[in-house]
């Protein structure tokens, strides 16, 4: 019983850190967007100016509108980020296992 407590717990945590570390498109600064894999300083700018000129961003797809960011930088970062909050992976599966975690034992 405690090890499924603590299995729940841990989920629970992975949750949290996983929304804790995306980074919002329509809100990050040069820096929060250069800690991205595969962005540099000139993609974050770009980025920037990207969304400056036409608002925010309505899907963590939309990234690939920003030029020189295609399929592959967005296959690398799309878990890393978000739009308005929004996770950019699907949470159903994890949210599952964290469910199937924490519900009751069966005597």
């Amino acid at each position: 019983m405690l090890k499924k407590l603590l299995v729940a717990l841990f989920a629970g945590l992975a949750l949290c850190t996983t929304a804790l570390a995306a980074v919002d498109l329509n809100t990050a600064n040069q820096q929060q967007l250069e800690s991205l894999k595969g962005i540099g300083p000139e993609k974050a700018k770009d980025i920037i100016d990207y969304r400056t000129k036409n608002g925010p961003f309505k899907t963590t797809e939309d990234i690939m509108k920003v030029p020189g960011i295609k399929e592959g930088t967005y296959a690398k970062i799309k878990g890393d980020i978000t739009v308005g909050g929004k996770a950019a992976a699907p949470a159903a599966p994890a949210k599952a296992s964290a469910a199937k975690a924490s519900a009751p034992v069966k005597k």
